[in-house]
């Protein structure tokens, strides 16, 4: 076969069609061919396995090549991995990233860390206005929740821990039960867990928008800092809102208990609330609000650390508010069970 003109995408409508099959190929008449070109001749022309290329410019024969090695090559078949090396291969990649994030986190601490060292010295401003803003949001406007779920939750343990102690004749343990179990755990650890699903995953997501909309490298540009302007308020807010709210969730939980003792338990509310105030200690109190701080802390911490993460689309958004959300979870949780261990050994 000789070919001759222009073998290019514009002009393959205008080639005649194939006669018979060529095995040798001579484009010394050849003006131009690109890789649809190339592709053709090589699929319906010239299909021969064992194709003799003559008198072709460099580049023309280089692109012949490279269309029969890449487009035209059998697919070969990859070497399948056995079951446990993939099983290896994604626990060291998982086990990689979680590296990669605790580290990021402990540096992401550091940096908030000293930029409230800076304000307590005086050295950076405190966004006033910004704090109260992100308080109203994260403390008062969650407070129905928090309560209805408290008060709901403390009835629904009176109940159930009545029914179990009503078999060894001490239902009216049930005051202890529920008290303790507000006091040291379900009031700050349901607080905690409402804030981190509603208000953490709403700071991710608005942090994340400002970074995917460029907000952030505006910032910087104007030469503020995004940790002093954007962080610090929502810190603030949340390390005052908590603990107000794990006081009304032990609140509401008690109230729910005490609401199922009188109506449902034979316990009137005299007799609750001296067993109240006889079997419970302040250190039950002070248990549960020690952890509202931390827990605070740990919820804005990683709701901006990913809202700041963020790399510029819709998507990085969502994926990063989720993440932030499984890892607020799970810190708390987490947290919850060091502090466990650390007041059992120190008896408190």
């Amino acid at each position: 076969m000789h070919l001759a003109g222009r073998w290019t995408l514009h002009e393959l409508a205008n080639l005649p069609p194939p006669k018979d099959l060529a095995t040798r190929v001579d484009g010394s008449s050849l003006e131009a061919i690109d890789s649809a070109g190339a592709l053709l001749l090589l699929t319906r022309y010239a299909p021969a396995k064992q194709l003799d290329l003559k008198n072709f410019k460099p580049e023309a024969l280089a692109l012949l090549e490279l269309v029969r090695s890449q487009v035209l090559a059998p697919p070969q078949d990859k070497p399948r991995k056995p079951s446990w090396y993939l099983v290896l291969e994604r626990v060291g990649a998982a086990s990689t990233r979680a590296y990669r994030e605790g580290m990021g986190l402990l540096a992401f601490t550091g940096q908030v860390l000293e930029t409230l060292f800076l304000i307590v010295i005086r050295k950076r401003q405190l966004r006033m206005t910004a704090t109260v803003f992100h308080l109203e949001q994260t403390g008062l406007d969650a407070l129905p929740i928090v309560a209805l779920l408290s008060f709901m939750v403390g009835s629904v343990i009176a109940f159930l821990g009545a029914n179990l102690l009503a078999d060894f004749g001490a239902a009216v343990l049930t005051v202890e039960l529920v008290a303790f179990s507000f006091l040291r755990e379900f009031g700050v650890l349901l607080a905690a867990i409402l804030l981190a699903g509603r208000s953490g995953s709403a700071f991710a997501a608005e942090i994340g928008m400002m970074k995917a909309n460029e907000e952030i490298d505006a910032i910087r540009a104007l030469g503020l800092d995004p940790i002093e302007l954007l962080v610090m308020p929502r810190m603030l807010a949340l390390l005052i809102a908590l603990p107000l709210l794990t006081l009304v969730g032990m609140a509401l939980g008690i109230l729910g208990g005490a609401l199922v003792g009188t109506l449902a338990l034979d316990i009137s509310v005299s007799l609750f609330l001296t067993r109240l105030h006889e079997a419970t200690e302040f250190r039950h109190f002070f248990v549960g609000m020690a952890k509202a701080p931390v827990f605070a802390f740990l919820i804005a911490l990683t709701a901006c650390r990913q809202g700041l993460n963020v790399t510029g689309s819709a998507e990085s958004v969502g994926r990063s508010t989720t993440k932030a959300v499984v890892q607020r979870i799970f810190l708390v949780i987490v947290f919850d069970a060091i502090f466990a261990l650390i007041f059992r050994e120190l008896e408190l």
